[in-house]
């Protein structure tokens, strides 16, 4: 149980934003929730996908092999189990509860093959902005199992997981320096607040995935995004549950840097991605800067 951080002045909804229904990888199934118009928005995140169905034909198929360069990428498994394998050697069993974090940096190739052909399979990928100075550096992997990240409780019985950031005193699995990520996983019983502060100038969205909540009197309902107001009076957010919810609730310090994106490739200009095609149609994507022409 830990102490809450007064909010003075919460933020309010800047808009509301529905998923829109796709797939990806070999046909899996999802909602798209932070599209490519709401990069620079959301900077410095660039896309969140909501997964989740009990109909195995959904996600079976999973995410064979693919590349990524310039971002990280955080999986988070509310229920299922996948495994991760990619060219810099790690592999990985992603379930209930835990989160696999990839860095894919200058480049990574890598899958994620469902371990299961019947049940129930939920969670969310969030892919993570690199600033310049990191978008070619080494790729880095790690897997927390749900034990592994930090919780605490509030004394209204709130329950948070504290995958990135920090709070309320707790600090997260993962900190990042530069885009200073904050993501939580926040559990609230019908009836209770929970209070979080931001820093002023930080971008930051809460996404419903059980039930609904309130923000200064709006209501947030199931599976919508509410973009918060970066006002420069707010302190941070202030969420009510009038019925049980579940939502994960994330921000972050924007990078303020172009961003040039094709599929599995995001850096600052075009000049970049066109290196990133060559270097995976060369078979080189991944390897180190003396492989590659003696890249900084």
């Amino acid at each position: 149980m830990t102490h809450s951080h007064p909010v003075n002045t919460t933020r309010q909804i800047e808009r509301l934003v529905t998923g829109q229904a796709t797939s990806d990888g070999a046909g899996v199934k999802l909602s798209r929730i932070l599209t490519q118009d709401l990069q620079h928005r959301l900077d410095p995140f660039l896309m969140l996908d909501a997964f989740g169905s009990d109909k195995p034909d959904d996600y079976i198929a999973g995410f064979p092999d693919h590349p990524h360069r310039g971002f990280e990428t955080v999986t988070y498994m509310i229920a299922g189990r996948m495994l991760h394998r990619d060219s810099a050697g790690n592999e990985g069993l992603l379930q209930n509860g835990g989160v696999q974090w990839m860095t894919a940096g200058k480049g990574v190739i890598h899958s994620e093959i469902p371990q299961q052909d019947a049940g129930v399979m939920e969670g969310f990928q969030l892919w993570l902005n690199l600033h310049s100075s990191e978008k070619m550096n080494d790729p880095w992997y790690r897997d927390f199992q749900n034990e592994q990240l930090p919780q605490f409780q509030t004394h209204e019985g709130v329950s948070v997981t504290v995958i990135a950031g920090a709070s309320h005193g707790v600090q997260g699995a993962v900190t990042r320096e530069i885009t200073q990520a904050l993501y939580l996983d926040v559990h609230m019983p019908e009836g209770t607040r929970f209070e979080q502060s931001l820093p002023d100038g930080h971008n930051a969205f809460v996404y419903v995935y059980r039930g609904q909540v309130s923000i200064a009197g709006q209501a947030v309902p199931l599976q919508r995004m509410a973009i918060l107001a970066s006002t420069p009076q707010a302190d941070g957010v202030v969420i009510e549950a009038s019925a049980d919810a579940k939502l994960i609730l994330v921000s972050g310090k924007p990078l303020k840097e172009p961003i040039v994106q094709y599929g599995p490739f995001v850096m600052n200009t075009k000049e970049e991605i066109y290196q990133a095609m060559t270097d995976f149609r060369d078979g080189r994507l991944g390897e180190s800067p003396k492989q590659v022409g003696g890249l900084p």
